[in-house]
């Protein structure tokens, strides 16, 4: 039986690194490697920072469901974790090495519980406070009636895949999200905003992305310890049905940034 549940495993791992590590989103995002390169207009950064506030505003009600059909009390508390540190309640750490340059508000590390709330340490207010030097404003950001069809189509998949009520479903978006997370697009990003602030003279804050790009150095390291744990703890795990809703999610995420890549193309042209 033990070697069985082993080959399993191995079976899945083989799985994981051909179908969802290797995925062109993950792999090679053809949209952040162009922005990193710094050749971005005004109306660029204007379009990428209004689709992702809808994104960002869309993903908490993802959370929530995602905590609503949580499996466990752990579960729920995980997900509460993320929900209220995004809402603006600080994560509390005795560690010293926990903030992140720019500011000394918030770190990446610890926990909210018995911690601080604060309305300016809210993710969407980090970007509402980004947004500012182009131009754009609070009742600019995050609307649903901002988003473009392949935005839109993305937070739908956040809220059917990555808050399902069938744990399965959940555990591969959830995977899927945390790989993307990790895979390095939030360095392209802060990369093609550090060129384009000096190539324009607009100044940028951006602490939104160099945090998020902090949070989820540390976060890569636990993806695959915790889908180990997961499944030698789950008799009825099903590979498929985790490998298939990755790789929804990831289409998911693609629509995002290859309707950003649309848009600017067709400016272009």
């Amino acid at each position: 039986m033990t070697k069985s549940i082993n080959e399993g495993f191995e079976n899945l791992k083989q799985q994981v690194n051909s179908n969802i590590l290797t995925h062109p989103i993950i792999r090679e995002n053809k949209y952040c490697e162009w922005f990193s390169k710094g050749n971005i207009s005004k109306e660029d950064a204007i379009d990428f920072t209004v689709q992702f506030s809808v994104f960002s505003n869309h993903f908490l009600i993802a959370q929530l469901m995602k905590i609503i059909n949580a499996q466990s009390m752990e579960e729920a508390r995980a997900g509460k974790e993320i929900l209220c540190n995004e809402l603006g309640v600080i994560f509390s750490s005795k560690e010293t090495d926990n903030k992140v340059a720019e500011t000394d508000l918030v770190g990446v590390k610890g926990t909210v519980n018995n911690s601080t709330y604060k309305f300016e340490a809210a993710h969407f207010e980090w970007l509402v406070n980004f947004a500012e030097p182009l131009g754009l404003k609070y009742e600019d950001l995050g609307k649903s009636q901002f988003a473009l069809p392949s935005t839109s189509f993305f937070c739908e998949e956040l809220k059917r895949l990555y808050g399902s009520a069938d744990p399965q479903t959940a555990l591969g978006a959830s995977f899927a999200v945390e790989n993307w997370a990790a895979s390095g697009f939030w360095k392209q990003l802060i990369t093609g905003f550090e060129k384009f602030k000096i190539e324009t003279d607009i100044n940028l804050k951006l602490f939104f992305f160099k945090w998020h790009d902090a949070l989820e150095a540390q976060h890569a390291q636990h993806t695959w310890s915790e889908l180990e744990e997961v499944y030698f703890s789950s008799p009825d795990f099903h590979t498929d049905l985790f490998i298939d809703s990755a790789v929804e999610m990831l289409e998911g995420v693609s629509s995002f940034f290859n309707g950003l890549d649309e848009q600017r193309s067709s400016r272009v042209s």
